[in-house]
């Protein structure tokens, strides 16, 4: 099965100054002493199934130059992304719960380097109280994410879209220029690649981006912010509040 995101898109972040998962660097120093062997660094390629909708997750990981798409697709098709995960958490969040599966697919948006480690690790280890307040603080951020996703998807502009989806990628990495086409922005927004064409023209033209061959750098992240609707404002704050070593700068 694919992932539902054209694999010719070859995509990578730089891993310079980005060398922690910040999750990972809040467990107490007991907890990561028992952790630490268990983790095997790996470098996750764009478009890599990490888990598939149904399947069992076999891994938990936590991303540290990568960046990771939670994607539902329906029969038809089509699919939208629901929320990104960086270095700021974990891939197979179901597992604190003690969930085996998902309706939904975790495809790898932005290649790097994440730690993996086995599920029943997860599945015991967040069973311990020193260890589980943190996971479900992360699970709650989660979740405000992917409801305002929801929200916006429905409510807001494209270019309205747009701006709340760039910021949340840059956040997630150490620079402010990525690859990324605008066939691959319409997939994980749900829109027309047309609709995403006319209103990243806007964005570009309003100093704001720049988009030639594939690549896209945010020249202006204040005006970004501006154009973006509460959405965005709303998740970072949520992430801000949940996990405080997060979106501090």
């Amino acid at each position: 099965m694919t992932s539902g995101i054209p694999a010719r898109y070859a995509v990578r972040a730089s891993s310079s100054g980005m060398r922690k998962n910040e999750l990972l660097a809040c467990l107490p120093l007991t907890a990561w002493r028992l952790w630490e062997p268990h983790l095997e660094l790996v470098d996750l390629e764009r478009g890599q199934l990490l888990h598939d909708s149904g399947g069992r997750i076999a891994y938990a990981y936590f991303p540290l130059t990568a960046v990771v798409a939670k994607l539902y697709s329906l029969e038809s098709g089509g699919s939208a992304e629901s929320a990104l995960i960086g270095n700021e958490g974990m891939v197979g969040f179901p597992l604190i719960l003690g969930g085996e599966s998902t309706p939904s697919r975790a495809v790898v948006l932005i290649a790097g380097e994440a730690w993996r480690v086995k599920a029943d690790f997860i599945q015991h280890e967040v069973r311990l109280m020193q260890v589980m307040p943190l996971m479900l603080r992360f699970l709650q951020a989660m979740m405000t994410q992917m409801t305002q996703t929801a929200v916006c998807n429905k409510h807001h502009s494209i270019e309205q879209q747009i701006c709340r989806w760039l910021l949340l990628v840059i956040e997630r990495l150490p620079v402010s220029e990525f690859a990324m086409t605008q066939e691959l922005m319409s997939i994980m927004l749900g829109v027309r690649r047309e609709s995403v064409t006319e209103a990243a023209g806007h964005l570009q033209r309003a100093g704001l981006i720049r988009y030639a061959r594939g690549q896209v750098s945010v020249l202006n992240r204040m005006g970004l912010e501006r154009r973006a609707c509460e959405c965005y404002r709303a998740v970072r704050q949520e992430y801000a509040r949940l996990l405080p070593y997060r979106l501090a700068n």
